[in-house]
């Protein structure tokens, strides 16, 4: 299957050509910012608790491929692990039923669509 050309990576001034938005060192940085000041305080708990890292890794090795491009007949690799059903609304923290792995482009879209990670839902 053929792949996207690469591009530049979206940090002011970085002049890497990756596959996503950012280069490694960026997507850490940003990372990093995001959950400093951009997150509430349940989320920067709960996210760092033992028992959130170690069902992550066992979501992450029993589904290594992100759910949303398998649907389209895309493998690519997920690196994160999405409650269907978030847990602000609901839905069990822990329940394998309610956990997904996601690339990071997948994962950012259905962010933004549930107002999660930028405040407006997109419809």
């Amino acid at each position: 299957m053929p792949r996207k050309p690469l591009g530049p990576c979206s940090y002011p001034g970085c002049p890497e050509l990756v596959e996503d938005q950012y280069c490694k060192e960026h997507m850490k940085k940003r990372n990093n910012e995001y959950n400093k000041y951009g997150r509430d305080d349940f989320s920067k708990n709960f996210y760092n608790t033992p028992a959130w890292r170690i069902t992550r890794r066992k979501q992450l090795e029993s589904y290594p491929f992100c759910s949303e491009c398998l649907k389209i007949g895309k493998r690519s690799k997920a690196i994160i692990v999405d409650h269907i059903v978030p847990v602000k609304q609901g839905g069990d923290r822990f329940d394998s039923s309610n956990l997904q792995s996601l690339c990071w482009s997948c994962h950012s879209r259905k962010s933004i669509k549930e107002g999660s990670r930028y405040g407006k839902k997109i419809y």
